[in-house]
């Protein structure tokens, strides 16, 4: 038997048929049912991302570790990403309905790494123009001006990109559709409110002493 479902998420609906079928359907000793076809990619994807979510967020942070040579900078972008990226991610999702799942959970790592990308930009152009003698306050300030453009345009590529998808509605769609609008949402909410948070972290953590890398 086959069937698609649509508006709602594909756990919530195998769950609620495998409960009526339990109630309904006495299967004889021996014999047991499976659930396949996108059901059982989901249920590979969700234990895959067990794995992949934990070894991408290290795998973040050794680069960024490695970037700049000491661990402040690093857990000032992490700390920057993870109160920003969210934001418009949960609020889409609430305002749209959608349900939030696995698929939901990759769009987040997805959008982590873009994430990331952007605040890097934006703390290796501050580095630079303190090596280059402006002062802590002067530097945060000039460099979130200078780099609001490549910033924009690093976010907004893979907004339009993935604007049809998070805008689809056909069959088949809810699986790439939360992915989607958690990227196009979380991009923006970055954006907007990233361009404030992150220089002010850095401020925070930034000493004159600093050994600077960019």
């Amino acid at each position: 038997m086959q069937y698609s479902i649509e508006g709602r998420d594909l756990e919530r609906a195998v769950r609620d048929g495998q409960s009526a079928v339990k109630k309904t359907v006495a299967l004889p000793q021996g014999y047991r049912m499976n659930w396949g076809g996108e059901y059982s990619q989901f249920l590979e994807a969700k234990s895959q991302m067990y794995l992949i979510g934990p070894l991408a967020v290290v795998l973040i942070f050794m680069i960024l570790f490695a970037l700049y040579g000491n661990f402040k900078f690093p857990v000032t972008i992490a700390l920057g990403v993870i109160m920003t990226e969210p934001v418009g991610a949960l609020i889409a999702l609430k305002l749209t309905n959608t349900p939030f799942s696995v698929s939901s959970v990759l769009g987040l790592l997805a959008l982590l790494g873009v994430s990331v990308e952007t605040a890097v930009i934006l703390v290796s152009y501050i580095n630079k123009l303190r090596q280059e003698g402006m002062d802590i306050p002067t530097a945060t300030r000039e460099a979130s001006l200078l780099r609001l453009r490549p910033i924009m345009m690093t976010a907004l590529v893979a907004c339009l990109g993935l604007l049809p998808a998070a805008l689809s509605t056909g069959i088949g769609s809810d699986t790439q559709k939360p992915f989607a609008i958690v990227i196009v949402a979380g991009l923006i909410s970055r954006l907007f409110i990233g361009f404030f948070v992150n220089p002010v972290l850095y401020q925070l953590v930034a000493r004159e002493g600093d050994v600077l890398q960019v």
